[in-house]
């Protein structure tokens, strides 16, 4: 086979932009950090990159519904919190009211006067909203549990629980279902008014009677503050699960793309030298043109 100069050249060329080519990737791959910067670079890892991009975007997207979790949950405990404070004040409230020789009428006048406010005071807990969202009234989050005129809502979903997803097909339950635990303490609170109206003829041993029904409402709120509490128990495990997986997430894609520095370098001055070589022999081997000989 005859090799002629213009075959010469040719592959001369060729290889030198193969030559150029190369260093040019690693070039990409010491600048961005990454050795995959186009999908032709490393076609498996690359689309085993688009998997863990996509696993951290969802990880990412179930911590911030862990966000909305814990508010859900915190605001939920602060709430029955300020439920339970205020039956204690009902509770010391109907205990002096029940004592017939030491209170009036106009007293039990004015603790009906408080006891009316503190009723109001619970609608008001029972109304709690986050942002836009109503928490204790089901999945009807737009409507509060108590109307303006302090009567219940009845709309539909009042009765539903509010699931929030925190993991792959893992929801949690955010919200306490408030309309039979706040409707019970209204209509206790009802009573207890009525029965401290001046005229209303209820004696002492009625009123104190309301002590017994008071001590229950109490154990409903704690029970349910239990169940919060357990809630927030599995969000910090929830939370921490999501944070490992975050981590191993990131350190596989890490291992997939990162470029590791000292091998790039060591293999781009390797290229170079390789590059240089290639350019010194090239020029030995094209022939010399007559312009060369007329210089």
């Amino acid at each position: 086979m005859r090799v002629t100069q213009s075959m010469l050249s040719s592959n001369m060329l060729r290889n030198l932009s193969n030559s150029y080519s190369k260093m040019g990737k690693l070039q990409d791959q010491i600048t961005s950090g990454s050795k995959i910067n186009r999908p032709s670079d490393d076609p498996v890892g690359a689309i085993k990159g688009m998997g863990f991009r996509t696993s951290l975007g969802k990880v990412e997207q179930y911590k911030r519904n862990m966000i909305e979790v814990t508010s859900w949950i915190d605001n939920t405990d602060e709430s029955f919190d300020g439920v339970g404070k205020a039956l204690q004040r009902v509770q010391e409230l109907v205990t002096s009211a029940a004592n017939d020789a030491t209170v009036t009428d106009d007293d039990r006048e004015k603790m009906k006067a408080e006891i009316d406010q503190i009723r109001k005071q619970i609608q008001d807990l029972a109304n709690t909203k986050i942002g836009d969202k109503y928490i204790f009234s089901g999945t009807n989050t737009s409507s509060p549990l108590f109307k303006k005129d302090g009567t219940m809502n009845t709309g539909p979903g009042m009765d539903q629980e509010v699931k929030i997803e925190v993991s792959d097909g893992v929801q949690l339950t955010v919200n306490t279902v408030g309309n039979e635990i706040f409707g019970d303490i209204d209509a206790m609170m009802g009573d207890i008014s009525a029965a401290l109206t001046k005229g209303s003829g209820v004696d002492g041993n009625v009123i104190g009677g309301y002590l017994d029904k008071i001590s229950g409402q109490q154990a409903k709120v704690l029970e349910a503050r239990s169940d919060v509490g357990a809630k927030q128990n599995r969000v910090e495990m929830v939370e921490n699960r999501l944070g490992v997986q975050e981590v191993m997430v990131t350190k596989q894609l890490s291992d997939n793309e990162s470029v590791e520095y000292d091998k790039a370098i060591t293999e781009m001055v390797t290229q170079q030298s390789l590059h240089q070589a290639a350019l010194s022999v090239g020029a030995k081997i094209i022939q010399s043109t007559l312009v060369d000989f007329i210089r």
